[in-house]
């Protein structure tokens, strides 16, 4: 079974996540955005007993970063986990985002990702 590390910048906020993920994907909204300081944000959706975790963290609107460093590393729900790729000791290189959300807010020198649906807003339930 897969497993995968990840944690902040500082490293006192650690996590693992057992298994294959649900759906990886890519987000243009803007929460994203500014929360991640980028121009989207890359994640992958594990079921919620797949994420566990050490080390203080604090949430702010459902998203879980280290308090000293700052550093985001996932959303958790009663029935997902999000966990951002940019958290992981190691590049998930075997993982493809497989659709893109808020693609009205892509920015217009970034093309579609090739062969990822694509949705306006968010992904429909």
């Amino acid at each position: 079974m897969t497993k995968r590390q990840g944690g902040c910048l500082c490293g006192e906020a650690r996590y693992e996540v057992t298994g294959d993920p649900l759906r990886v994907g890519i987000c243009h909204c803007l929460d994203c955005r500014k929360e991640s300081g980028s121009a989207f944000a890359c994640y992958a959706i594990y079921p919620a007993k797949a994420l566990t975790y050490q080390g203080e963290i604090r949430t702010y609107q459902g998203r879980s970063f280290c308090p000293l460093c700052g550093g985001r590393l996932f959303t958790v729900t009663t029935e997902e986990a999000e966990i951002r790729f940019g958290s992981l000791d190691e590049a998930p290189t075997d993982l493809a985002p497989s659709y893109e959300l808020w693609i009205k807010r892509r920015e217009h020198w970034l093309d579609p990702l090739p062969g990822a649906e694509q949705f306006d807003g968010d992904r429909p339930s």
